[in-house]
């Protein structure tokens, strides 16, 4: 349980610092960067299967139909996600995509007790309820459907849901996820430098390098995220989850400077305390259960 809630903890302040990288990446098209994505992180996972000596195992979970249809939901859920999120960041819309991993581990909790049968306590109940009236509440305050906010929740949302109940192990099910996009990411890519869009060598030697390692960016908070959702409660791995967005929405409010007002700070501040709530419940549960056996 503690390493799957180190290894969740990680993932997501990975994932938190992550619009840095991005924007760095902004003179490249948001479609290249995530393809990108896709091809060095295959590359990546490739080498740590190769060094563990995993091929054997992957290739006979492969000769199961169910296997391969179940990694090519997930591969896409995960395509349309990068794709929204790249957008998001390169758009200038950081605080609407940290919206939208505010919304997702509410989504998580939904999912876990609706799917998996998981239980939550009678307190845990008022800080879930609260951040559902935080969520509501910021997104009215857009007064638009905040459409990059909710494509981001759903698509992660069940591509949590669905590696909680599949097969393979992290690395296994990343191998194969990656896998299924690679080609299909590989020759749009060199259509592209056929045709003189490429940005890969076209854009200085920075540029390329950071497309390379946005491959290790990628794939190992991927591999982290799925130690951790198979080992923790969905319902926790959800609220885990609100590390992620607090980090990307201090950064666009005090590093990119992207707008913010009062009514908005109102609402985030319901899901921080209904974070905080939900945090100091867990505390107090575990000091509770763990009393008995320090007694003994």
């Amino acid at each position: 349980m503690h390493k799957g809630v180190l290894s969740g903890v990680t993932a997501y302040l990975i994932w938190g610092f992550l619009p840095i990288y991005l924007k760095s990446l902004q003179v490249v098209p948001t479609l290249q960067i995530m393809l990108h994505r896709v091809m060095w992180a295959f590359v990546f996972v490739m080498l740590l299967v190769l060094l563990r000596r995993r091929w054997a195992g992957i290739r006979n979970s492969l000769r199961n139909p169910r296997v391969i249809l179940t990694y090519t939901i997930t591969a896409i859920l995960l395509v349309v996600n990068w794709l929204v999120y790249i957008y998001g960041i390169n758009s200038g819309q950081v605080v609407e995509t940290s919206l939208g991993y505010f919304i997702n581990p509410l989504l998580s909790v939904a999912l876990g007790v609706i799917f998996l049968r998981e239980r939550l306590r009678p307190m845990q109940w008022l800080p879930v309820g609260l951040a559902g009236l935080g969520v509501l509440y910021l997104t009215l305050q857009y007064g638009t459907l905040p459409w990059i906010a909710l494509a981001l929740a759903f698509t992660f949302g069940i591509y949590g849901l669905i590696k909680k109940i599949a097969p393979l192990g992290a690395m296994d099910s990343l191998f194969v996820e990656t896998g299924i996009i690679f080609l299909p990411a590989l020759i749009f890519l060199i259509f592209s430098e056929n045709q003189g869009a490429g940005a890969f060598g076209h854009q200085g030697l920075q540029i390329s390098l950071l497309l390379v390692f946005s491959g290790v960016v990628t794939a190992l908070p991927l591999l982290l995220f799925g130690r951790a959702a198979r080992s923790i409660p969905l319902s926790l791995l959800g609220i885990l989850q609100y590390i992620a967005p607090t980090v990307q929405f201090l950064l666009g409010i005090f590093l990119f400077r992207e707008p913010f007002s009062v009514t908005l700070l109102v609402g985030f501040a319901i899901i921080w305390l209904s974070l905080l709530i939900f945090s100091l419940e867990g505390f107090l549960n575990h000091r509770k259960q763990s009393a008995p056996a320090s007694a003994l």
